[in-house]
């Protein structure tokens, strides 16, 4: 039978980290409007709250921060009781930059970004993927690269690794996962304005070059992560798996 509502989110239940602001807000909200039930992840009460209120009815929050001490058992268990349920989404949005020449990186700051964007989706994805295995669960486990996935930017060298990093996770626990019934693929967004880019287009001259070489000729929004977002975690996309989409208006192709 076919189904004739593919991309509905109805009865699923999802976990946004970075959910409060940015790409994680934007794609939070169009899980909730999928008809997912959506648990906002933040490392404050206040900025939870206030996506919230955002989102609407079908969001929960929970204070938590992906890279401190506390085990990802914590979050999940978190999770579970506020959507009253199992997870059957994580979508991973937390996110940090840190900008300096490599020659002057500074270790601590590297430490930090890859702890945030690289080693927390693992283990957040690695808890929530064993309880999905052991029940015999489907899941999508959706994860945020980059533009430096693929190539090289100036200046973010632990960005990048963070993000190379990213598509190597996702294809791995493809791999290993989509067998039994876990897919695992990644949102790469182009040149997209939030607060964590800000200084990046602050610099008037480099963020006009940029936006020269994006052949649709504007910068992204988080809202344009939302239609991605929910295709990866509907089963429209039930035969895609270990991919990185791009969702940059064409700069990597151009």
């Amino acid at each position: 039978m076919i189904d004739e509502r593919p991309f509905s989110l109805e009865g699923r239940r999802a976990v946004v980290t970075g959910g409060a602001r940015g790409l994680g807000l934007g794609m939070a909200k169009a899980l909730a409007a999928a008809g997912a039930a959506v648990a906002v992840v933040a490392r404050t009460a206040t900025t939870v709250e206030q996506a919230i209120a955002e989102i609407g009815p079908k969001a929960v929050g929970i204070p938590f921060d992906v890279a401190g001490a506390a085990p990802m058992a914590e979050l999940v268990d978190a999770a579970e009781a506020q959507l009253d349920g199992s997870v059957d989404i994580v979508l991973h949005a937390a996110g940090i930059q840190h900008r300096e020449p490599a020659e002057m990186f500074n270790r601590d700051a590297w430490q930090r970004v890859l702890d945030v964007n690289l080693t927390a989706p693992f283990f957040l994805s690695q808890e929530i993927g064993r309880r999905q295995l052991e029940a015999g669960r489907a899941g999508s486990h959706i994860f945020v690269g980059s533009l430096t996935s693929h190539i090289s930017v100036r200046d973010v060298v632990g960005y990048t690794a963070s993000k190379s990093g990213i598509y190597g996770v996702l294809r791995n626990l493809s791999l290993e996962w989509s067998g039994r019934g876990i897919r695992a693929n990644g949102i790469g967004p182009g040149y997209i304005q939030t607060e964590m880019t800000k200084a990046l287009f602050d610099d008037t001259n480099r963020a006009q070059k940029i936006l020269d070489r994006i052949p649709m000729g504007r910068y992204g929004t988080p809202e344009d992560m939302g239609g991605l977002a929910v295709f990866l975690a509907s089963d429209a996309s039930a035969y895609i798996t270990g991919q990185l989409i791009m969702v940059d208006g064409g700069w990597s192709a151009s």
